[in-house]
């Protein structure tokens, strides 16, 4: 794509799927103007009807807009609307802007070259950016979209155009939060003198200060890589130079199971230690197909829920995002509409009851087991609360981060709150591993001491889905 030039102020014509994806987008670009195409407004119109998250944005976009114009004549458009800075989430948060926003008020040259026929929205924004480039020498004309293809029809013009990169949350995905660190092989010679140690509850913690300890992250999972077996959960940094790390427990005998399941390495150990912890209040599973995300979670749940009796009842819920083609409207109530999206449910669920007794002892185990499991569509979260219940959001990397933080919000006194995805594999139009909600709530909570995160590196489900994972 064609660089920036840094000696020139600019003018971003924005894309109407920018607006789409984050409707607050015309205020975060602090000091540069933006320009709106009136076919960018003829596409809002269309897609203003319905109930789905597209439709909200657009509303709300068009809401702001709105309040930009209602106090403004014919001659102050034209001269281009000061932004200014605005308060969203009910005036909490402020959105710095000082730029202005111009609307396409007067017909336009839209002549584009004889490979580019038709008049299509994207070819008229293509033409707009070209004409305003003539217009306006003293400024570098830039196009703001989330659209790979416009992206690079712009380039094939000349024309600078660039992704709408306010909602990435990191540069690159391989810079996100692991939840997991070995310590260095020095590190017990550079801790170990001045280190405390005690029991609480069953428990073994230890503080430990000196260098190196401000980069962990409360709920951090720590191990040695010697063959002395250490591994630990940082439970709180007191200070820059002192931290409390508590021993976990080694789910991996099978004397010590969860619901019948044991840990099958390392990181499926410190999942589980987090799953089964009452006072982490929100978990993070990221890894590839295999890995045990949903097995886990299940497991854990159905613990807590069955045998402790910590929480009431599991609320499983996934994004409706087909692979394939969609299937079309299913018929019955919302959990039967549902449970076709739950194959991953049902599969874990025939792993985790199998007791002896049968069939008789199955039958029986499957109906308790299902009895304090509900199945709910994303599609009708707003407004609820979820008091004292195990809820699973499964596929979390097709969501964005207005829809994760929607779903999150649900959680009442006593809710645990359990994400698993794998941002690889995201089939949400306009979601990528640095934009998904998935990403932005891990990179967000790692600071919070009731949060806890664990990337899942190793498949364990077959030797083939093994290989397929890495040769395919």
């Amino acid at each position: 794509m064609i660089k920036r030039q840094h000696d020139k102020p600019c003018l971003f014509v924005l894309d109407t799927n920018v607006l789409m994806h984050d409707p607050t987008c015309i205020f975060r670009f602090q000091e540069h103007d933006i320009f709106l195409p009136m076919v960018v407004l003829e596409e809002l119109d269309h897609g203003k009807k319905g109930i789905s998250e597209v439709a909200r944005n657009v509303r709300q976009a068009t809401r702001f807009l709105d309040q930009l114009l209602s106090q403004a004549d014919k001659d102050e458009i034209d001269a281009g609307l000061p932004i200014g800075p605005v308060c969203v989430n009910g005036g909490g948060r402020v959105l710095p802007a000082a730029g202005r926003l111009y609307f396409q008020t007067q017909p336009m040259d839209l002549r584009l070259p004889q490979s580019l026929p038709g008049s299509t929205a994207d070819n008229d924004i293509l033409g707009t950016a070209r004409a305003l480039h003539l217009l306006r020498p003293d400024r570098q004309v830039i196009i703001v979209s989330k659209d790979i293809n416009l992206r690079i029809k712009a380039a094939v013009l000349g024309l600078p155009a660039e992704d709408y990169s306010n909602d990435q949350v990191l540069d690159d995905a391989s810079l996100l939060y692991t939840g997991v660190e070995q310590l260095p092989k020095e590190f017990w010679e550079q801790h170990g003198k001045s280190m405390d140690s005690w029991k609480e509850e069953g428990r073994t913690y230890y503080r430990v200060s000196g260098p190196g300890l401000d980069d962990w992250y409360p709920g951090e999972c720590i191990y040695s890589g010697d063959d002395s077996g250490f591994e630990a959960i940082v439970r709180g940094t007191p200070g820059a130079a002192e931290a409390v790390i508590e021993l976990v427990e080694d789910y991996r005998t099978p004397r010590h199971n969860v619901w019948g399941i044991n840990a099958r390495n390392r990181e499926q150990n410190f999942a589980l230690n987090m799953l089964m912890d009452p006072e982490l209040d929100f978990v993070t599973l990221l890894g590839t197909a295999g890995t045990g995300k949903t097995l886990l979670a299940l497991a854990a749940g159905l613990a807590q829920v069955l045998d402790r009796g910590l929480y009431k009842e599991i609320i499983m819920t996934r994004v409706t995002v087909p692979v394939g083609e969609d299937i079309g409207f299913l018929p019955g109530t919302e959990e039967e509409k549902m449970t076709p999206w739950m194959g991953a449910l049902m599969d874990n669920l025939e792993v985790l009851t199998r007791p002896e007794g049968g069939d008789w002892g199955r039958a029986v185990t499957n109906d308790l087991v299902k009895s304090r499991i509900r199945i709910h569509s994303l599609n009708f979260m707003r407004g609820r609360t979820f008091l004292n219940k195990y809820v699973i959001l499964d596929e979390a990397q097709n969501l964005t981060a207005k829809q994760m933080k929607t779903l999150i919000t649900r959680a009442g006194p006593g809710t645990k709150m359990v994400c698993l995805g794998n941002i690889g594999q995201i089939d949400t139009p306009y979601l990528t591993e640095t934009s998904s909600g998935l990403t932005y709530v891990v990179d967000r909570f790692k600071h919070w001491p009731h949060g806890g995160h664990i990337t899942l590196m190793r498949g364990e489900r077959s030797r083939l889905a093994d290989f397929a994972s890495e040769e395919l």
